[in-house]
């Protein structure tokens, strides 16, 4: 076997499809790209009709099944809307990375009930919405993917966590839930843990020099993170290599979670 056929059995994503939820900007652009160059089918979701004509067209351009699905990931009926055109694209998705997010951190004392609510849509109930809608039919068709992208907060406190690391904590517990309920069935549900990465997501922590250089100070790698760091690992879970791996939380930090 010639090593280029054994790389394709092991990674290869050809004749999947997948829909990444935030695929037009930072991470989630990254796993998109990643996903659909190793043969997937992408099916990217946010918001802002621009980024993602651009994110498709950069995939199209490079010879890749790309589409877009301009949604409000915000509200219950926007999420289930969102799923059925996302869906009704390249067929039923075998993948679904919830990397969407929103990044709004207050001070606890200036928390409000109006940013809880819109976090905890955006960045939990979104994703449990999306698994219910596509998880069942991965189990009947005994294959399925679900990855989260997650944060160092669900793990511990630093600049402001707030609500937003109450909701990449509960993030987790989903995809552990996830796990136990379709695993059996061939679907496997996990989170990657990304240390402090420099995208749109950080960008009013990313203008504080100082705390950046920091951060990249504790990172044992001795830098902070990118998002074409999230490719290989976003791969590797979306295909049938890792079908072992599930309920896990697995941190793609550069040892930031090490020091």
């Amino acid at each position: 076997m010639t090593s280029q056929r054994h790389l394709a059995e092991m990674f290869s994503l050809d004749g999947l499809v997948a829909v990444v939820t935030g695929g037009s900007s930072g991470i989630g652009r990254a796993i998109a790209g990643a996903l659909a160059r190793a043969g997937a089918g992408v099916v990217i979701v946010a918001r802002r009709e621009a980024e993602l004509a651009a994110a498709v067209d950069e995939l199209a351009a490079d010879g890749c099944r790309a589409a877009w699905v301009s949604a409000d990931l915000g509200t219950r009926d926007g999420v289930r809307a969102a799923a059925e055109r996302a869906a009704g694209v390249f067929g039923e998705p075998d993948i679904l990375v919830n990397s969407a997010g929103i990044n709004l951190r207050p001070p606890m004392g200036e928390l409000d009930d109006a940013v809880w609510d819109a976090t905890m849509a955006v960045n939990l109930e979104a994703p449990y919405l999306l698994g219910q809608r596509f998880g069942p039919g991965m189990a009947e068709r005994g294959f399925g993917r679900i990855i989260h992208v997650s944060s160092q907060q669900a793990h511990r406190a630093f600049v402001q966590s707030g609500a937003y690391g109450v909701s990449k904590g509960a993030l987790e517990s989903l995809a552990r839930s996830q796990a136990e309920a379709w695993s059996p069935h061939g679907v496997t549900c996990n989170a990657l843990v990304p240390g402090f990465v420099l995208t749109p997501l950080n960008s009013r922590l990313a203008s504080d020099q100082e705390t950046v250089a920091a951060l990249a100070r504790r990172t044992l790698v001795g830098r902070n993170g990118l998002a074409e760091d999230f490719a290989g690992a976003a791969v590797f879970l979306a295909g049938r290599s890792s079908g072992y791996i599930t309920g896990q939380a697995i941190f793609v930090d550069g040892g930031f979670s090490a020091h």
